[in-house]
């Protein structure tokens, strides 16, 4: 029986810990030929998609990997996160982080197994299928709003198709060496990415749950 859409927006959450287990790329297929039935302005349709597995997901985080453990802090093509953290973003920030590293059990002064988890990111938490979400620069902010709701018709539909996704901003961290391995040109901005397989559901990483504001808290009614 197929999920409702509230129960796979219930369901969603972000996975980090895949099983070795292959998607067949008609999945991925079928996925992104519903998802690319959202809405955008004036019909734009800017977003673009790399579908990344195989030997080629094996160079391209390696690529990453190299220049994470060489210290160099990549660079997003845009601001993604604030300069200055201001409440209650920054509470929300602190607390995910403390979810996460306590899941793992990793302490606050365990500074190398914190950048052994970090790390794992550019292995796209060893999923087997990475997502690249890439426009054209020549296309403005309201394209990122149009993005936003493609990937989480993305998310969604492999809730349906029994997988499990971690959007992930750090996939951009590095947009020079995927334009370079992916054999894009400087004219495509890169947003970021999503990892995609099968969810390894006793892995400690994916137990935790993060918390949602009420909606009191964000929404404001007038009549």
């Amino acid at each position: 029986m197929s999920l409702t859409v509230t129960q796979a927006i219930r369901q969603r959450h972000s996975t980090r810990a895949f099983l070795d287990r292959p998607v067949e790329l008609s999945t991925i297929q079928t996925i992104l030929d519903t998802a690319r039935f959202a809405p955008s302005g004036v019909n734009t349709q800017p977003w673009q998609v790399a579908v990344v597995t195989g030997e080629t997901k094996q160079q391209l985080q390696n690529a990453f990997l190299a220049e994470f453990e060489a210290g160099n802090r990549g660079q997003m093509d845009y601001g993604y996160y604030p300069d200055e953290w201001h409440p209650p973003y920054k509470q929300r920030r602190v607390t995910t982080g403390k979810q996460l590293y306590g899941a793992l059990n990793i302490e606050r002064q365990d500074k190398e197994r914190q950048k052994a988890q970090w790390a794992a990111n550019y292995r796209a938490f060893d999923a087997p299928v990475m997502l690249i979400f890439l426009i054209d620069q020549s296309l403005n902010t309201g394209s990122y709003f149009d993005c936003g709701m493609f990937v989480q018709n993305i998310m969604l539909l492999a809730e349906e198709a029994g997988l499990a996704t971690c959007p992930q901003g750090a996939l951009g961290e590095y947009p020079q060496i995927i334009r370079q391995q992916l054999d894009y040109d400087e004219n495509k901005l890169i947003l970021g990415g999503m990892a995609i397989g099968y969810e390894d559901t006793n892995h400690p990483v994916n137990q935790y749950r993060t918390e949602r504001e009420a909606i009191e808290n964000f929404t404001k009614f007038f009549a």
